[in-house]
């Protein structure tokens, strides 16, 4: 991907330039507030494909890392996964959105996952001033898994959807390494069992368990959707910030369902572990990792303990 040209400052009138420079002002109590912190970001949705979000992301996460924060990136990719399937003539299916994954998908999966998505992501965060490294959770043992069974209702019977995992423990050696060393993580989501088995896994449960490793600072789910809503059609119905105990009577009210319900789950799986705050954001806001770090206007839904 070609780098942008650098601005030209000296062409910008005199009020641009003063109102970049509050800006920076504005930014700097959060530089210093978060200096040294460890951040977890999942990264996926429409930001991963649209190539001027993915820019903006690149663009947020690196600065992230050159005033001194700690970024960890965990990615996903099922659409792509999908995408490349249907190229090479196979049929995905999925049960209750999880990808049916035998080992013909789970070759296609790691392909796309360990190889061609965290490979981009790497060399973008390198070439916009970042030193990152790419790794997959079987690298130094980071994710050790076990086979994943779905379950309909609660007393059904176990239904075998092939190479999707769990995680059963993470070990964070090899992040914290890099984290001494000014590195960022880029981490694809899979992991393998004690026998050697190599498992796809879901990335927002891979993002919440490295999270909960490292106790990190922040959790931030980037999504496609601008937070949690009490009423979907109503955009001043965001919610902006809840406590970890109110998050159930939401979902049994049916203000969070279907696919938010398992990221709510994972940011208070990661606050009982110790993280100290967890970020519903909307990836498709440009530079929201910005604003919300950044920034006195905090975006999205925050969850707290």
């Amino acid at each position: 991907m070609a780098q942008s040209e650098p601005l030209d400052l000296r062409k910008l009138p005199l009020e641009a330039l003063i109102e970049r420079s509050q800006i920076l002002v504005e930014a700097l109590p959060y530089i210093r507030q978060f200096r040294g912190a460890t951040i977890v970001i999942k990264y996926g949705g429409h930001a991963m494909v649209d190539p001027d979000l993915k820019r903006m992301i690149i663009q947020d996460i690196a600065l992230m890392a050159i005033v001194g924060m700690n970024p960890v990136v965990v990615h996903g990719g099922g659409p792509e996964i999908t995408a490349l399937m249907k190229k090479l003539g196979m049929k995905p299916q999925f049960v209750a959105g999880q990808r049916v994954t035998d080992a013909e998908t789970l070759d296609v999966a790691e392909m796309v996952l360990a190889g061609k998505i965290n490979s981009e992501i790497t060399l973008m965060l390198n070439q916009a001033g970042a030193k990152a490294c790419g790794v997959s959770g079987k690298d130094a043992g980071l994710i050790t898994a076990r086979k994943l069974y779905h379950k309909e209702h609660a007393e059904g019977p176990d239904l075998d959807i092939g190479f999707v995992g769990d995680v059963v423990r993470v070990d964070p050696s090899i992040i914290e390494i890099f984290e001494k060393n000014d590195i960022v993580p880029v981490i694809s989501p899979i992991g393998v069992d004690e026998d050697g088995q190599t498992y796809n896994i879901n990335a927002d449960t891979v993002a919440s368990d490295i999270a909960a490793s490292l106790k990190a600072d922040k959790f931030i789910l980037l999504t496609d959707v601008e937070g949690i809503m009490r009423d979907r059609a109503d955009k001043a119905s965001l919610v902006q910030s809840l406590k970890a105990d109110e998050v159930e009577k939401l979902i049994s009210d049916g203000i969070v369902d279907g696919g938010m319900i398992p990221k709510v789950r994972a940011c208070l799986d990661a606050l009982k572990a110790g993280v100290k705050k967890t970020h519903i954001l909307d990836g498709r806001q440009p530079h929201s990792l910005l604003l919300e770090i950044f920034t006195d206007r905090g975006i999205g839904t925050q969850i707290v303990p």
